[in-house]
């Protein structure tokens, strides 16, 4: 097992730099649960993965205080898997997904706290719902019937670029949704959560109104995909 003395360090150095209005997600996708034991040794106590399967496995084996975070892309038929336990799913993008959720989390007597994705990047590969989409759901009479989940907020992922300002315009319109839809407050309805920035522009969407990054790399090192 690799043993990353770093990890605390990288931890420490970018929490030194975060308000306090805004949570970190230490992004542990590919990591080994001995890196991710590290930064939970360090005080970290939310993770974010990717892959339901890869989450499952490590919340077995790791101690049963962490809030886990689903931040990738969702499959309606592996929902079941996560139910029990996770704390908050970033990635919903559309309705049947979150009629989905609410019936896994019934079966475990939950309410999971979800955020509506907006595709703000313009690479095809992103996912996420479009304004309009967005409005639908918050409109939908059938949404109040869905007691069992509460979406608590938005997410979005950012161009793959190192323009700055693209990269700002992207973070601003996804402030621009979270203000025009924070005071529609229902039972299940409430944004407080805008989760926007990665380890390569966490600071910018910070100022861009960002109350919670994703950040992977800058804490972990580069990801091995090899082996998965």
């Amino acid at each position: 097992m690799s043993f990353n003395m770093s990890i605390k360090k990288n931890l420490s150095n970018i929490k030194s730099y975060l308000p306090e209005h805004v949570t970190l997600v230490a992004v542990s996708k590919t990591k080994p649960v001995s890196d991710l034991m590290e930064a939970y040794n360090s005080g970290q106590r939310i993770f974010g993965e990717n892959k339901i399967q890869e989450m499952v496995e490590k919340q077995e084996l790791m101690p049963k205080d962490i809030e886990w975070h689903m931040i990738g892309h969702v499959q309606r038929n592996k929902v079941k898997y996560m139910a029990s336990f996770v704390s908050l799913i970033h990635g919903v993008d559309n309705f049947k997904l979150l009629k989905e959720i609410n019936k896994q989390a019934l079966k475990h007597d939950r309410v999971i706290n979800c955020l509506l994705q907006l595709k703000i990047a313009e690479e095809d590969s992103k996912f996420g719902l479009s304004s309009k989409g967005i409005a639908e759901i918050i409109q939908s009479s059938e949404l109040e019937d869905l007691k069992n989940i509460k979406i608590t907020g938005l997410m979005g992922m950012a161009t793959f670029t190192d323009n700055k300002e693209q990269l700002r315009s992207e973070f601003s319109y996804l402030k621009e949704m979270f203000d025009l839809y924070k005071n529609d407050i229902s039972d299940n309805f409430k944004l407080e959560t805008l989760s926007m920035g990665m380890s390569g522009d966490y600071q910018l969407a910070i100022a861009c109104g960002s109350t919670m990054v994703r950040v992977g790399s800058s804490i972990f090192g580069a990801r091995n995909y090899s082996s998965q």
